[in-house]
């Protein structure tokens, strides 16, 4: 005798459009981000182009790094027998997990040409070992 069974897994979802084109949107939405670790510090590079530094937020909360910030732009120009303007607005915000050996009260960041670069030094102490294997003794 075969049971049937109902598979869900296989049958899409009528929202599963709409959150693949939310997450394009996003991405495309972002600044542009690299992340890299070295010896001593972990860097994150941000492309901000048009981003003052007064738009731009860093905080550093609960081993999470967050940028938050606002573009706006406004262009106008004129002349004899035309006019141009454009305008460009839209906030963003991103957030990095610190790893485990990141000190996060040795966060620095520094704007320069449209790059936000954040770095994060290493703690001195080395990290505490996420696993190990105990011995089992006999009772």
């Amino acid at each position: 005798m075969v049971e049937k069974t109902e598979n869900t897994g296989l049958w899409p979802s009528l929202y599963d459009p709409f959150r693949a084109f939310g997450a394009r949107l996003h991405d495309w939405l972002s600044p542009a981000t690299e992340a890299s670790g070295g010896k001593d510090a972990y860097t994150i590079n941000m492309e901000l182009p048009g981003v003052n530094e007064g738009d731009i937020e860093l905080t550093v909360a609960d081993g999470v790094v967050t940028v938050r910030g606002e573009k706006k732009t406004e262009t106008e120009k004129k002349g004899d027998t035309w006019y141009f303007s454009e305008r460009q607005y839209g906030a963003f915000r991103r957030s990095f997990r610190l790893p485990a050996d990141a000190d996060a009260d040795a966060v620095s960041a520094e704007m320069k040409d449209g790059v936000l670069k954040i770095t994060v030094l290493k703690s001195a102490a080395a990290p505490a070992e996420t696993a190990r294997k105990v011995a089992i003794s006999k009772g």
